[in-house]
């Protein structure tokens, strides 16, 4: 009983708790030398899998052949156990000068990288470490492990496979999670927790279409509390799908309440925990969440962060296809700064990109940064999804995302979040930096051509919601008119008209005016002539009577992109 209680049956190695009297004296010894103790906490990056696709038979063999590789790198430096799971600790005593942690850690971590072999399969990991060392960062076995712990879910957040030493930044994050740990449970029960909302806003004409629901806690003596205090907090100690629960019941009354005032154009967004979303009830929580509120299921957006779906690939998918057939928005937040491939994008029926702050910093100064960010747009218009440039602070940033046709904007520019009364305030007044959009306005002018003067009105205000200057003409003499007077990238004729049929008069425009990108739109269609216009390059795109406003409005801005596109200078 003793010695199984000491020793871990599956590798063969000494049990952390078993090795805590070790560390103790190490640490003792340590400190009357004027030496030092390392500790290296290991995880083995997504394990899990194995056992799932493989069966824990073969993931006990890979823990074996781990720990065997394991103890013959740590073999004359330290101590090596196992703490529990795909997890290790290693305990190094050492002379400042004679070792090097960083540099040990990363031996480790190559090692690591080499396959196993078990039958019939070769297996591939990688490992993550955080560093801890006994006097700089804890005094206590317990601390110094905690202190690794947080260095090596810091470095698990970077994106795996990396060293991370523990630092004052981590120290902090300790002291928070020691301070607010036990008091955050009783202040999701006690609604400490309040929402902010940051608005999101068309690029078109800074109309704010959507607001994004931010988590605070009001704590009675340190006041109010951002989110980066206490999530991973809730992390740690299990909480944070009942936070995300709270959060998600919240955002669905609040919109309750902009809906009873009039609001029903705006969505609000929630951010999702990976936790929460793949529980087996969650789409019972999200259906329920807006039963209880009686708010569609279109005003409310999920947010899933791009790692996300490089995980529990198979369990994800499944959970997004059911919130789109409840008719819930999906976003993919912070996209470009995580390690999902493009083909687990294209698979996930995503509305929304959402380019991560980081590619909006430099747009407006750096080709670097403008050629990724203009590379992001349009691959989301690629895959039919609607782009949000998040972290946009300057008018800079606003002309140059505006020209190269980013749909959504969110940033300080537009405001910091606030909290629903202000929220409310906001949406009343609806339109955001009227001076800002006016004065970035991109030189897009639309020619709209047709001989019945109430099909011209109906487009026309269809089309100036977008921003366009928009010109029109009942005839074609007028049409050429406009056209030797004005810049015009988009030319929407009608097909059947007095003096020449759409397809002969945009040909015409063609010789005259080749950059143009010309559309027809007819409730009449000869196919023969559609084709040979087509064929000729007369037009760029034949589309009919009646229209849906969303998909016509859809494609002049797919028109509009196309002339961006060909006209955009080589960097």
């Amino acid at each position: 009983m003793a010695y199984a209680a000491s020793q871990d049956p599956v590798t063969g190695l000494p049990r952390f708790a078993a090795q805590e009297d070790y560390l103790r004296e190490a640490m003792t010894e340590a400190l009357g030398r004027g030496s030092r103790v390392a500790l290296f906490y290991l995880d083995i990056d997504r394990f899990h899998s194995v056992n799932e696709t493989m069966g824990h038979s073969v993931g006990d063999q890979a823990l074996r052949l781990i720990a065997e590789r394991l103890r013959s790198q740590v073999a004359g430096f330290g101590r090596l156990s196992r703490l529990a799971g795909d997890e290790f600790i290693v305990v190094v005593a050492y002379r400042p000068g004679e070792f090097n942690p960083l540099a040990f850690a990363e031996q480790l971590r190559r090692r690591m990288e080499a396959p196993l072999a078990v039958l019939p399969y070769s297996l591939y990991f990688t490992c993550t470490i955080g560093i801890a060392e006994f006097p700089d960062n804890a005094t206590t076995p317990t601390d110094l492990l905690n202190c690794a712990e947080i260095a090596m879910a810091r470095a698990k957040r970077r994106g795996r496979n990396t060293v991370e030493v523990f630092n004052n930044e981590h120290a902090a994050e300790l002291r928070d999670r020691m301070a607010l740990g036990g008091r955050l449970r009783d202040a999701i029960i006690g609604n400490e927790l309040v929402l902010y909302f940051q608005p999101q806003v068309n690029a078109q004409n800074g109309r704010i279409v959507g607001l994004e629901a931010l988590v605070r806690w009001q704590t009675p003596d340190l006041g109010l509390l951002p989110p980066s205090r206490f999530i991973r907090v809730a992390e740690e100690l299990g909480l944070v799908v009942q936070l995300g629960r709270w959060v998600l019941d919240a955002a669905c009354r609040q919109l309750r309440a902009w809906l009873d005032a009039g609001h029903d154009d705006v969505l609000v967004s929630v951010n999702i925990s990976m936790q929460q979303m793949l529980r087996p009830t969650f789409i019972e929580e999200v259906r329920e969440a807006l039963r209880a509120s009686g708010v569609p299921a279109r005003m409310l957006e999920i947010e899933l962060t791009e790692n996300a779906i490089g995980e529990s690939e198979t369990r994800l998918l499944e959970t997004v296809t059911e919130l789109k057939a409840l008719g819930v928005q999906l976003a993919l937040d912070d996209f470009g700064v995580g390690y999902s491939s493009l083909s687990h994008l294209k698979q996930f029926p995503i509305d929304k990109l959402k380019i991560d702050r980081s590619f909006i910093v430099d747009v407006s100064t750096e080709s670097d940064g403008a050629a990724l960010a203009r590379a992001v747009i349009a691959l989301g218009h690629q895959l039919g999804m609607a782009v949000v440039a998040q972290g946009v602070e300057t008018e800079a940033q606003l002309g140059f995302l505006r020209r190269n046709h980013c749909d959504l904007f969110q940033g300080f520019l537009f405001g910091a979040p606030v909290d629903a009364r202000d929220a409310g305030r906001l949406l009343r007044h609806r339109y955001l930096l009227p001076g800002a959009f006016a004065s970035t306005r991109p030189d897009r002018t639309l020619l709209l051509v047709d001989d019945e003067e109430n099909v011209l009105r109906a487009l026309l205000r269809l089309f100036r919601r977008d921003g366009y200057r928009v010109l029109t003409a009942s005839s074609v003499d007028e049409a050429y008119d406009l056209l030797a007077r004005n810049h015009v990238q988009v030319i929407l004729s009608d097909q059947r008209m007095p003096q020449v049929s759409g397809t002969e008069f945009l040909g015409r425009v063609k010789e005259l005016y080749p950059d143009t990108v010309r559309l027809v739109l007819s409730g009449y269609t000869d196919l023969a002539t559609v084709t040979d216009a087509i064929n000729r390059g007369a037009i760029y795109r034949f589309l009919t009577k009646p229209w849906n406003d969303d998909e016509l409005r859809e494609h002049i801005r797919e028109a509009f992109r196309t002339h961006a596109a060909a006209h955009r200078p080589e960097t």
